[in-house]
């Protein structure tokens, strides 16, 4: 009996270290994973245009400005119409009226004059008119409308709304090709791919399809959505 306790310190001895080497062998295995990025792309046409037409009308007098305002709203009105662009979606936005002789660094004579700043917001989903009219501005300089560059971009602004519709399909692409990409990292190491560990799907970006310099996403009416996804696999 005396060899009693020294068995059982060399039993449990042999069963510690089996424990141990098979905590090592899973801590090992644990840590074999590739973390590997999916990519995916979709051209769109924009969905929502936005063109503020600011002008600008002066005067001697209140009344002259005020009159001057009314013609080159009549006449943007007019040439909107022309255009077979919705005029029941224009709104009336920003009224400024600036009284020059207001402003005691202002030099007397025939510069005394009212300034009246004034912005229509046209509002539309037709976007292919959006961009014609946008084209044939001119017009409007023709027709004696001083139009002012002060506010917004000078120009329409193209929206795209409908992300939320495209999300699902999107992050499968990306997804796929995470996993693509993972398939054939282990393929490559002699190994096989394993559960998944971990994924970011990442964040959606809108971005201007033609990525010149000065030219914003918003100018333009086709966009490319991308998402870029972040997938980790154990491998075996």
């Amino acid at each position: 009996m005396k060899f009693l306790p020294t068995l059982i310190l060399a039993i449990a001895a042999i069963i510690s270290a089996s424990l141990i080497a098979d905590g090592l062998t899973g801590l090992r295995t644990g840590d074999r994973f590739v973390t590997v990025k999916g990519v995916a792309e979709r051209e769109v046409q924009a969905d929502l245009a936005l063109w503020p037409l600011r002008f600008v009308a002066t005067g001697d007098s209140l009344d002259e400005a005020r009159e001057q305002a009314s013609k080159s709203r009549e006449s943007i009105m007019a040439f909107l119409e022309l255009q077979a662009i919705d005029t029941t979606a224009v709104e009336l936005q920003r009224l400024d009226v600036t009284d020059t002789r207001a402003n005691p660094y202002q030099n007397g004579g025939n510069d005394q004059k009212f300034i009246i700043n004034q912005t229509l917001m046209v509002r539309s989903d037709n976007i292919d008119r959006i961009r014609q009219a946008a084209q044939s501005v001119s017009e409007l300089v023709d027709s004696g409308v001083i139009l002012s560059s002060d506010y917004g971009p000078g120009g329409p602004t193209y929206l795209f709304n409908r992300l939320n519709d495209i999300k699902p399909e999107m992050i499968a692409e990306a997804t796929a090709a995470a996993r693509e990409a993972a398939a054939q990292f282990a393929r490559d190491a002699k190994t096989e791919l394993g559960d998944l560990r971990r994924a970011n799907q990442g964040v959606f970006q809108i971005l201007a399809r033609d990525q010149a310099p000065g030219v914003s996403e918003g100018q333009q009416p086709v966009k490319t959505v991308r998402v870029v996804t972040t997938v980790e696999y154990y491998l075996k």
